[in-house]
């Protein structure tokens, strides 16, 4: 039995702002439970909600120091489907009303807090992990600190560490004299080959520097983030890194996403009868958002972050002229107050036929879609995305830009060979993603038949965690063995 020890700031169903929580909490489900014990450690926030603080059990707590003071280091555990959950808590870090507070010098201190405490609760939980996977920046002292430590004693050589990028956007950067007082690391660590970069310190350098192997989220990301455009800084490191870089594609929770079992949405439906099915959610979605009933007009989702990453101002620039289509839009999410603004303006001249809902709800995105016949995603950059996964699983066809993720999991429809899942375009301009939606249209209104085939393909595809977590498994035992 090898252990595992998964590392990382959120984690579902106990705190979540985005697709890490999903990976973190879903992934360790799918793991073959017969040659891996996988555990997950996360900070214990304040603004968890209270039933999952109840269900918590004390394990130990101790003093650690930490920009040169002592910090109070409480563990306390949990068990959810057979997965135990460590809760690293300090009221001192993790208080507030947010588990990100968007101070970057004090969210360094908080996860290098985080990362060391990570490392030292080991010796007293009783759980020594043969490779410790750290996800994203906030984990990326963890192999930094666990170099730094391997000169303490035995305890803490052999242990391998992986690191995930989920985003590299965000490195978690600040003047290297402060992240050394912080840290307490030697100098020795904050030099150009290591955790300095362009005479800052660096986290998920330090990460990536010092991890054995580094994974990011989708094949084509991996390969993105060696070019200057999509290597944030890092490319030059991604490249020198390339022998132990690879991408594995995140999954979906086939369970909570299942549009035959889902009780958010008006009617379920399965790839045998969503020809029926999938139309009474669609009118119902209508009547719920105040858009003109109709089964027949094709209806477009967008459920995103309102930002540039997300190709909105692709949909700015379009927007009126789509308006003019035999198409309606229905959009949820909050983001920059530009992008809400321009939904409202359209909701309000295109009334009954576009529906802005700036806010964020789970039930409500279960609902647009399972309803909607195209999900819109034309990402400027996109490391995986997990909506491509959710639309293909409700049989609601994804028109999206062939970058990272969404170039792995969409496969464009091609009619003379009859193959495909989606639509799909290459660059990033309004009117080749216009031209895309377009040509859905006419499939949509004028070839029926050929559209009902894709998405039957669309629905028989297994982007579900067990996929990902096999290949998980042999990086695993790359690094560990049996």
């Amino acid at each position: 039995m090898k252990n595992i020890l998964f590392a990382a700031s959120e984690c579902v169903p106990f705190i979540k702002t985005g697709g890490l929580a999903d990976v973190v909490g879903s992934l360790p489900k799918d793991f073959d439970r017969e040659k891996y014990d996988v555990r997950v450690v996360i900070p214990k926030y304040t603004c968890m909600k209270q039933e999952w603080k109840d269900r918590m059990e004390y394990v130990t707590h101790f003093y650690m120091d930490i920009a040169g003071q002592d910090q109070y280091v409480g563990v306390l555990k949990t068990v959810l489907n057979d997965i135990t959950f460590y809760f690293i808590d300090n009221e001192h870090y993790f208080g507030g009303f947010a588990p990100y507070d968007g101070d970057p010098k004090w969210e360094i201190e908080k996860f290098a807090f985080f990362s060391k405490a990570v490392l030292s609760i080991l010796p007293v939980i009783g759980f020594r992990p043969d490779l410790i996977h750290c996800h994203d920046w906030q984990t990326g002292l963890i192999p930094v600190y666990l170099d730094n430590f391997r000169y303490l004693g035995e305890y803490y050589r052999g242990i391998k560490t992986i690191m995930t990028i989920h985003n590299l956007k965000f490195q978690g950067v600040w003047d290297t004299k402060t992240v050394r007082g912080i840290t307490g690391l030697p100098e020795y660590y904050f030099v150009p080959d290591k955790m300095e970069a362009y005479k800052d310190a660096n986290l998920l350098k330090g990460g990536i520097v010092y991890a054995d192997k580094v994974t990011t989220v989708s094949n084509s990301y991996a390969e993105e983030i060696k070019t200057p455009f999509y290597g944030e800084g890092l490319d030059g490191l991604m490249s020198a890194r390339s022998g132990d870089l690879c991408g594995i594609v995140n999954g979906l929770d086939y369970e909570d996403w299942n549009p035959a079992t889902d009780n958010r949405i008006a009617k379920s439906f399965t790839i045998d009868d969503f020809r029926k099915n999938k139309p009474v959610n669609k009118t119902s979605l209508q009547e719920e958002l105040g858009l003109e009933k109709d089964p027949k007009v094709m209806l477009i989702g967008m459920v995103s972050r309102l930002t540039d990453q997300k190709g909105f101002d692709l949909v700015d620039y379009i927007m009126d002229e789509l308006c003019q289509d035999a198409v309606q839009i229905v959009v949820l999410g909050t983001g920059d107050v530009k992008y809400e603004n321009m939904f409202r303006h359209f909701a309000w001249k295109y009334s009954g036929r576009v529906s802005a809902n700036i806010y964020y709800s789970d039930e409500l995105s279960h609902r647009i879609y399972a309803s909607c016949d195209t999900f819109l995603m034309p990402s400027l950059f996109e490391p995986c995305g997990l909506s491509q996964l959710m639309s293909l699983r409700y049989g609601t066809l994804p028109i999206v830009r062939e970058t990272g993720g969404l170039k792995d999991t969409v496969e464009p429809y091609n009619e003379f060979e009859k193959t495909g899942t989606g639509f799909s375009f290459c660059n990033y301009n309004a009117h080749e993603m216009l031209n895309t939606i377009r040509y859905a249209e006419r499939i949509y209104y004028d070839k029926k038949r050929d559209w009902n085939k894709i998405v039957e393909r669309a629905m028989s595809q297994d982007f579900s965690w067990k996929n990902s977590a096999r290949q998980y498994e042999d990086l695993y035992r790359s690094l560990i063995g049996e």
